[in-house]
Formats: structure tokens, C-alpha cells, sequence
């Protein structure tokens, strides 16, 4: 996370949160046109496209307050995804067990990049169990440049079955207050 992402997690968290979100990744890109990309989802792992704009809404009195970019920039505010970043330690922790790809910022035994399976947080680093290895490798979080899941079937049918909780719980919540 670059210095200005760190920023603007810190900034966006506290209303991602008091809106009922955990804020993921907060990322500027672009050239002329900047893009303020926010993830963010509920506890459960799931994140709708009503949801996109309930955060969005929340997010931009504080961005026009706060003007923390230069220049004009466009907010996208999503959720991760399927095949979702690891970001947070608790990504790790969260997604142990997932089969991932992490690339590193230094080379480790010769390579960047590496394919497995998430194995959690081990005494503050990233625990990846690597295809054709058999030791655990443990990594600093601050070594990893990017890691993501990898779209699996298994991923697919977990990612579905959150989603249909969740609609079925908000179609509970919202008869409740009928």
C-alpha cells in the first residue's frame, strides 16, 4: 500500500465501518483521470450493488471535505470479489484452506511468484502452503506486492451460498420492518 492508499484508508475506514462494511483495499490508479477504488464487504463476506452505493453515498461527503486527492479523480466503490485480493493479515486468516496466487516484491529462493494454498497468520506472517513443497513457507505481509484467490468451482459454490444467505436475510430484515 503506497503512503497516499494509507491515507485514505485511514480517512475512509471509520465511515466504511459506521456504515456497517470492513474496508479491504483502498487503491488510486490512472493517469489523467485518477480512479479512487474502494473494496469494502459485510462480515459475512458478501457485498451487494445496493450496497456499493449505500457506501458510496457515505464516502463522498468526507472525500469532497477532505479533497485528499489531486486533481479529478472518479470513486469506485465495489466489493472484492470472488477471486478476491489478500490484503489484510486477515484475509490470511479469513481465507485458510483457499487455494492463491501471492507475488512477492524480492526474490525468494529465486522466484516472485508463488501458487498454493492459504495456511493463516504464523507469528505475524503469512503462512502459504506452495504447490510441490512440503514446509509451510511464512512470508512478511510486508513482502507480498499481491495475492489473490483463485477462481475454483469450490470458490464459485462458497461465494454463491454466502449470497444467497445474505438475500435471505435481508428479505428477512426487511419483512420484519414492514
Amino acid at each position: 500500500m503506497t503512503l497516499q492508499d494509507q491515507q485514505l484508508f485511514d480517512l475512509l475506514n471509520p465511515v466504511v465501518e459506521a456504515t456497517g462494511f470492513e474496508l479491504v483495499r483502498v487503491k488510486v490508479t490512472g493517469g489523467a483521470t485518477k480512479v479512487l477504488q474502494i473494496m469494502a464487504e459485510r462480515s459475512d463476506k458478501t457485498m451487494t450493488a445496493k450496497d456499493c452505493a449505500t457506501l458510496s453515498r457515505a464516502l463522498s461527503p468526507v472525500l469532497e471535505e477532505a479533497d485528499p486527492i489531486d486533481g479529478a479523480y472518479n470513486l469506485e466503490v465495489s466489493s472484492p470479489g470472488i477471486d478476491r485480493p489478500l490484503v489484510r493479515a486477515k484475509d490470511f486468516e479469513d481465507w485458510r484452506g483457499w487455494a492463491a496466487k501471492l507475488e512477492l516484491n524480492r526474490l525468494v529462493e529465486g522466484r516472485k511468484r508463488f501458487s498454493g494454498t492459504v495456511a493463516g497468520i504464523d507469528d505475524g506472517k503469512v503462512a502459504f502452503d506452495i504447490e510441490g513443497e512440503d514446509e509451510t513457507a511464512l512470508f512478511p505481509i510486508e513482502w507480498i506486492a499481491s495475492a489473490k484467490l483463485v477462481l475454483t468451482d469450490a470458490l464459485v459454490t462458497e461465494s454463491l451460498k454466502a449470497a444467497k444467505q445474505n438475500m435471505q436475510e435481508q428479505e428477512h430484515h426487511d419483512g420484519d420492518q414492514s
